[in-house]
């Protein structure tokens, strides 16, 4: 995997492409799209996820609101119907729209078309909002015609059926979930929890992200190109793991840290440790480290005031041109850029009508993101 490959795929942005909200505006409206075979677990992760958002002051940051396209109760997977207080409108005021996944697809999967009722209810949503799919609602984009020459994913298990069925997509399911400006769509299951958790850094910064993170008890940070399907991800209770590692390591990310060095601390040799590095975390050590840093560097350029070689020096990059050219790469802006958009100076930040940060829903629709390099890493 790439260096370029294992990050999301991001449209390229500069912080004037987005947009600064004063605090007091009203908050960002989030439209969940239902339809019949909801899947539960799916359907709850934005409202979980935007609902904690806040700010400093304790206003919500976005409002959630399920819809189905007549805005009658849909069943679920699970075997209980839910009703819902929305119809079809709710997708004509809101500013990002979820469709969430469903395990009876009908038409849309067995011919790639949508239902009348689907297609009039996607027709209301304007121009310029922000699209996500969650699993397989990434079927439902397809079919409207919205993913049509852009980069996409679904669940690993619907790869081959999907790229059959949607042939003009640029599929990869070797991914979280492919971010490319007003189009998101994500893997199965826990996946949407990482794409919205993404979005939420995107609109606000790493600091409040990393608070949502915390109080729903989940990773802060998956990156979206990690591999979907980690061949061993819990080793055998008889077997060592990297996990103590990686966890000393997070202390020490303002020193260098070599393969050798990481590999004694877990008491294996070099090979084997890279080996069980991959199947743990989905990354090379390499490859971790780097993210890691690029994640703390981010950390210190929204909440201190620190040079830039200091957050570089701080973050382990050794100088500020290292930092520079890995924050292009894996998050797509310098960090004087970054740090001018998601500083706690800066106020705060709401995605109404217009994103701050990386594919911002103010770019053209159709606009590609920058292309993986196929090398190795």
């Amino acid at each position: 995997m790439t260096l370029e490959r294992q990050r999301a795929r991001t449209t390229e942005w500069t912080p004037e492409e987005g947009c600064v909200v004063p605090p007091g505006s009203d908050p960002h409206r989030v439209a969940v799209l239902a339809l019949d075979g909801v899947m539960t677990f799916e359907l709850g992760i934005p409202a979980r996820i935007f609902g904690t958002a806040r700010g400093a002051d304790g206003t919500a940051l976005y409002a959630v609101d399920v819809c189905t396209p007549d805005g009658r109760s849909v069943r679920t997977e699970a075997g209980f119907s839910i009703d819902v207080q929305h119809g079809a409108e709710a997708l004509e005021r809101a500013d990002t729209v979820v469709v969430a996944a469903t395990h009876r697809l009908g038409v849309i999967g067995e011919q790639g078309v949508l239902p009348e009722p689907v297609a009039a209810a996607l027709a209301r949503i304007r121009p310029g909002t922000r699209i996500v799919s969650i699993c397989t609602g990434a079927f439902v984009l397809a079919a409207a015609g919205l993913l049509d020459g852009r980069p996409a994913t679904t669940h690993w298990a619907e790869a081959e059926h999907f790229r059959r069925l949607f042939p003009r997509v640029r599929f990869d399911e070797d991914v979280l979930f492919v971010d490319d400006g007003d189009l998101l769509t994500s893997a199965g299951a826990a996946a949407g929890v990482d794409v919205c958790l993404h979005l939420v850094r995107r609109d606000h910064g790493s600091a409040l992200a990393n608070q949502v993170a915390r109080r729903c008890i989940v990773p802060p940070w998956r990156d979206g190109g990690q591999a979907q399907y980690i061949e061993r991800p819990v080793p055998a209770p008889t077997a060592a793991t990297t996990a103590p590692t990686r966890a000393w390591a997070l202390e020490r990310l303002h020193r260098p840290l070599t393969l050798g060095e990481l590999a004694g601390h877990a008491g294996m040799s070099v090979r084997t440790f890279t080996r069980r590095f991959r199947d743990e975390a989905g990354l090379t050590p390499g490859q971790w480290l780097t993210a890691q840093r690029v994640e703390f560097a981010k950390q210190l350029l929204e909440t201190s005031d620190l040079s830039i070689d200091l957050v570089a020096d701080r973050a382990g990059f050794g100088s500020a041109n290292s930092l520079r050219q890995h924050m292009r790469e894996l998050v797509g802006v310098p960090p004087a850029a970054y740090r001018r958009t998601f500083h706690a100076s800066a106020g705060v930040r709401t995605a109404r009508r217009g994103v701050v940060g990386p594919g911002a829903s103010g770019v053209t629709r159709g606009r590609p993101g920058p292309e993986a390099r196929r090398a190795t890493a």
